[in-house]
């Protein structure tokens, strides 16, 4: 018999198992763009490594990828790097045009700190040609009608400061990234009122920084521009492996610590209190002034989900040395009883569970005072294969799993859970970090074969423009019978 006290760790959404969907498995009732608020965001999004190209032009500084992937080309699956990408520092203006034709209203990229700082602090110079370019995409942005939404920082940090100082290893750190985001707020918060401080923080030092450019932008900035701000966080919804007490509370464990570790603090003004009891010591207390710094730190809470694991309770081995994955006491999977969680995606970690994401949504809403959420990253990846463009563009899995997802999205704002927005990763294929270039997870496929990279819209570009009735597409793009006539809304 099952104690009161240990159902009391138990999040009630653990109590209901999730519905496995594949492509031969039910098919939600149709999603429709009215279903949602008529100011409800519909974007895209990037990063300016993945796609902006231009490494070293127009006076633009190293970055610590520019050189990870020079000096360790074995790190990356198939040894590229982004300093052509997709060369959207030069192909902007065509990228717009497709937002636009798509029917997207707002457009999520980041801005390169190294090519508005080169040399990484505000002492070193500020390079005007990154400025100009910045203000060049958000102004054209705005005329086509689409909302610009900012993030300060995606991973790319001066090459210059890491030789220096460790870049965000240490706290020399703070005063150079807090100059950085001022010079953003101050170049570009007039037109840009969504800005996202950093993507997926891994740590609290890392957070921590984060938290001193938030309290800038809202003691000098907010009530001038009237923007919003807040951070970007990567999770997963766990479902529990087996129908149990202990897996259930390993579930809503394996959550905390990967989403509470970053929520709890800003909504709380504290780390979960499974992590204290868990981490105990080793995990920093706040002081006073921390509190006051970070406690309500955020105007929104922005969301990157992607996929769904399962979780086993896995107590600690005596003696083991402590760390993440021994501290949670939990094992992950992606299948129960040889059967996936869901429909798998190009990536080995990627399988398709579109009811994860309402999960995850409600237990936001529920644990964290229904806070304003924006879905700042989903989507799905396809396998880059010798297929050829015509072949490629031909995305059933996507459209499957954006409609799923969005189906998912609407019973979320239907229980009362506040999203504002939700971005697709991705516009377009990109240079995906240590994937290099061997997945693709744009709705628009980018043709790497030469350095000419054409865009050439996917079935799933076709699906959103008809979905956003910004155009009348009479015709869905079908599995079986594909219109190819409709790519030419392009």
């Amino acid at each position: 018999m099952e104690s009161e006290s240990s159902q009391s760790n138990v999040d009630p959404l653990h109590n209901h198992d999730i519905r496995i969907t594949t492509p031969q498995g039910p098919t939600p009732p149709r999603v429709r763009r009215s279903d949602f608020p008529k100011d409800f965001i519909f974007g895209s999004a990037t990063s300016a490594y993945q796609v902006e190209g231009a490494w070293n032009e127009d006076g633009k500084g190293e970055s610590n990828w520019d050189r990870f992937t020079a000096d360790n080309p074995d790190k990356i699956t198939d040894k590229g790097n982004g300093r052509l990408a997709i060369n959207h520092y030069h192909q902007w203006k065509e990228d717009v045009t497709l937002i636009k034709k798509v029917g997207l209203n707002s457009y999520r990229f980041s801005i390169a700190w190294t090519r508005v700082l080169p040399g990484g602090r505000l002492s070193a110079g500020v390079n005007r040609e990154g400025i100009k370019y910045y203000n060049a995409l958000i102004n054209l942005l705005l005329a086509e009608g689409i909302t610009p939404c900012a993030t300060i920082f995606h991973w790319d940090v001066p090459q210059c400061l890491e030789d220096e100082y460790g870049g965000f290893l240490s706290p020399r750190i703070v005063e150079d990234f807090s100059d950085f985001a001022e010079i953003c707020f101050w170049e570009f918060g007039d037109r840009v009122k969504l800005w996202v401080t950093l993507n997926e923080p891994w740590s609290f030092s890392v957070s921590g920084y984060v938290f001193v450019a938030v309290d800038i932008y809202k003691k000098n900035f907010q009530n001038l521009q009237g923007g919003k701000i807040g951070v970007t966080n990567v999770t997963q919804w766990y479902e529990p492996l087996n129908d149990t007490t202990a897996d259930k509370e390993a579930a809503s464990r394996a959550v905390d610590f990967a989403l509470g570790w970053f929520v709890a603090p800003v909504v709380t003004g504290d780390y979960p209190p499974v992590m204290r009891q868990l981490v105990g010591e080793r995990l920093p207390k706040f002081t006073p002034e921390q509190v006051t710094l970070v406690k309500g730190s955020y105007d929104f809470l922005g969301i990157n989900y992607y996929t769904t694991n399962y979780a086993t309770n896995s107590p600690k081995t005596p003696g083991a040395n402590p760390s993440y994955n021994t501290d949670q006491e939990v094992q992950t999977s992606t299948e129960r009883n040889g059967t996936p969680i869901g429909e798998q995606a190009g990536s080995s970690w990627l399988y398709i569970v579109p009811e994860g994401l309402y999960k995850l949504l409600v237990h936001l809403k529920e644990r964290y005072n229904n806070p304003y959420i924006y879905i700042t990253e989903n989507g799905v990846d396809e396998l880059n294969t010798k297929a050829t463009v015509a072949q490629a563009r031909f995305d059933d899995m996507r459209v499957r799993s954006h409609h799923d997802h969005l189906f998912q999205l609407k019973k979320a704002l239907d229980r009362g859970v506040r999203v504002k927005g939700y971005y697709i990763w991705s516009m377009f294929d990109n240079f995906e970090w240590a994937d290099g270039y061997t997945v693709r997870f744009g709705i628009v496929h980018v043709d790497f074969e030469n350095n000419q990279l054409k865009r050439f819209p996917k079935s799933s570009a076709i699906w959103w423009t008809n979905f956003l009735n910004m155009k009348k597409v009479k015709k869905q793009v079908k599995s079986k019978k594909r219109d190819k006539k409709l790519f030419f809304l392009f």
